[in-house]
């Protein structure tokens, strides 16, 4: 937020390269100063904002060295994480005596935990994951509204249901 706040992103995509400074002219060292000062403080942010063990291992690191070296580092967990909650999403089955919004709000959590981790789910297919989760016993449900065709979120689909919970 930080970063985006300043506008000094950039420096995380692109390398800063050091230049002679009594070989460059004027124009060069004021067209190098701004990305070096930029990265500077970014590399500090982003050290302020770590561990005592990560600092010390990125203290001497530029920003750009750093997200680098971070995203190697923290993106297999990241997959594995994604990959553990989307096995959780699509395997799930509201249990006989189960309750609905018990249910629901479990399912939700698995969809929400996607989005913080970047997961671009479709709504539908979160409601088709979430009706298909559902025991025989709601048949009836979803083939109702299938063909009401109903636009909704999973919240609104949570109240259908306990309406429909309440019903049986």
């Amino acid at each position: 937020m930080a970063l985006r706040f300043e506008d000094n992103e950039y420096v995380l995509e692109k390398e800063i390269l050091d230049i002679d400074d009594t070989k460059a002219t004027d124009a060069e060292l004021a067209e190098y100063r701004k990305p070096y000062n930029d990265a500077t403080k970014v590399a500090c942010t982003m050290v302020a904002t770590m561990t005592p063990e990560l600092q010390r291992f990125f203290e001497d690191y530029w920003s750009y060295e750093m997200n680098k070296d971070l995203v190697e580092k923290y993106h297999q967990r990241a997959r594995q994480e994604k990959y553990e909650v989307v096995k959780y999403l699509i395997t799930s089955k509201m249990k006989e005596g189960e309750s609905v919004s018990r249910h629901m709000q479990k399912m939700q959590r698995y969809v929400e935990h996607l989005l913080k981790l970047n997961v671009n789910l479709d709504k539908e297919l979160a409601i088709d994951i979430v009706l298909h989760s559902l025991p025989s016993c709601y048949d009836q449900f979803i083939l109702t509204y299938h063909l009401n065709n109903q636009e909704t979120i999973l919240a609104h689909l949570q109240n259908l249901m306990r309406t429909a919970e309440a019903g049986m």
